[in-house]
């Protein structure tokens, strides 16, 4: 993800500067190296793609000046500060300013390298929640029409999207494989709306868990009397569809039985209803949905490989969530406005951090489960998710943690590790935070650090 992102490291040593940019380099981050801060400001704008490391010490200037140059520019900027050992206050007050890390000098390139892919990845899922805000909403009823319900810009989903712009205006039978949730219905849609069959009818079916008797009746229909309680006739669903588009999901689970009929149908363009011997032209073209991999069911002898090959004329093949996670954003925004639409709520926002929480997870009912989330989030009621249960109330989602907060407990975490580093002694602990012993030791009591004593008490 970070090929496209540039570092603007601004250092005016010239061997930290070159040990910097060879390790990142040599973890394919692209960097741009400067040695002074003035050269940076024309260069850092609002939306700019990349982060920022700069050295606390610059000739005619700091690193702090910067960061706070670069806050007021774009507040979401991640910027890395690199310190002396003396200068612990001032990364602490660059914190305060909005300095997303600070590393202190010596450092491995290992530690640099990881300050700035986590950067890197922070500042990817602000520019992805900014296009998301910006992109227009949707208006009520609209973003179905044709390619417009596909949402994301991925290199996958505009791969299926240019297939199906190719293959609408065909008379091919088409298969759609995808996981469950991964938008196979969509695709039938668009399929129809795009062709010259969109003043026709589009009729889907579900030939999962219907019984053989029942899925034979509503596909080719049946005469009166054709069978116990058939007391008149009734036109099954490919009959219904003629002049349209017959969208069949859950294809792998359709009984050998109705396989061969469906086979004679896609061949002749004909079929004949239950208890009658008169054929009836049909004019339909059928979409075949299945999350299975139909030629190894037809190796175990559970479809027909005929079948499998006269719907195979050409195959859209799904990418599933985990594999498009740059569409999140895209496809958060647009569930929300939706969610917001039917339930009468206020548009959540979509934020780096709400962002950051979803990357990572496998995402097992792909897109169908991510507008679930957006539902709940635009209830604001709780949702299971990555193993733990988070509340996602509005009012959180527009109130993330204060930068107060975010200081504080920086300043926690690191009077924690320099107790440690001096093994619990106050006095020592103090001078290398350069405070005074006694606001030390009432920051201890403020955050509820407990020191086990190392040293005799001082007076």
């Amino acid at each position: 993800m970070n090929d496209e992102m540039t570092v603007l490291l601004v250092e005016d040593d010239p061997d930290m500067q070159l040990a910097c940019r060879q390790a990142l380099s040599l973890a394919g981050i692209r960097s741009r190296a400067l040695d002074a801060a003035e050269p940076a400001l024309p260069i850092i704008t609002p939306g700019y793609r990349g982060v920022v490391v700069t050295d606390m010490r610059l000739p005619q200037g700091d690193g702090l000046s910067l960061v706070k140059y670069a806050r007021s520019v774009d507040p979401e900027l991640p910027c890395i500060m690199i310190t002396g050992h003396g200068d612990i206050n001032l990364a602490v007050d660059a914190m305060r300013e909005g300095a997303y890390d600070f590393i202190t000098k010596p450092f491995s390139p290992e530690k640099l390298v990881d300050s700035v892919r986590r950067a890197l990845d922070k500042r990817r899922l602000a520019l992805q929640a900014g296009q998301a805000r910006s992109a227009p909403a949707p208006a009520a009823g609209k973003g179905s029409d044709g390619l417009g319900r596909l949402v994301g810009s991925s290199a996958g989903m505009q791969a299926v999207r240019r297939l199906i712009a190719e293959i609408a205006a065909s008379p091919v039978d088409v298969l759609v494989h995808g996981e469950t949730g991964t938008g196979k219905e969509l695709v039938a849609q668009s399929l129809h709306e795009l062709s010259g069959r969109s003043s026709g009818p589009f009729v889907a079916l579900n030939c999962g868990g219907m019984p053989d008797n029942l899925l034979d009746s509503e596909l080719f229909g049946h005469e009166a009397g054709a069978f116990t309680g058939a007391q008149k006739r009734r036109i099954g669903k490919i009959e219904h569809a003629s002049g349209g588009t017959l969208f069949l999901d859950e294809l792998e689970s359709m009984p050998m039985g109705m396989q061969v009929k469906l086979l004679r149908v896609l061949q002749e363009r004909k079929l004949e209803r239950l208890g009658s011997n008169t054929s009836v032209a049909v004019d339909v073209r059928v979409v075949a949905a299945t999350k299975e991999n139909l030629v190894e069911k037809a190796r175990s002898g559970q479809f027909r490989l005929d079948l499998y090959y006269r719907l195979n004329v050409v195959t859209v093949d799904l990418p599933p969530l985990r594999r498009r996670t740059d569409d999140i954003a895209e496809l958060l925004a647009h569930f929300f406005v939706l969610a917001a639409s039917r339930f009468g709520r206020p548009v959540p926002p979509v934020n780096a951090d709400l962002l950051e929480r979803l990357a990572g997870y496998a995402w097992p009912g792909n897109v169908r489960e991510l507008r679930n989330l957006a539902d709940c989030i635009a209830l604001g009621v709780s949702t299971p998710l990555l193993g733990a249960t988070l509340q996602y109330a509005s009012s959180e989602l527009a109130s993330p943690r204060s930068l107060a907060e975010s200081v504080e407990e920086y300043e926690r975490k690191l009077i924690l590790e320099e107790l440690q580093r001096n093994d619990g002694s106050l006095a020592r602990s103090a001078r290398a935070l350069r405070v005074a012993k006694t606001t030390l030791n009432d920051k201890i009591r403020r955050y509820g650090i407990s020191v086990a004593p190392a040293e005799p008490r001082e007076g």
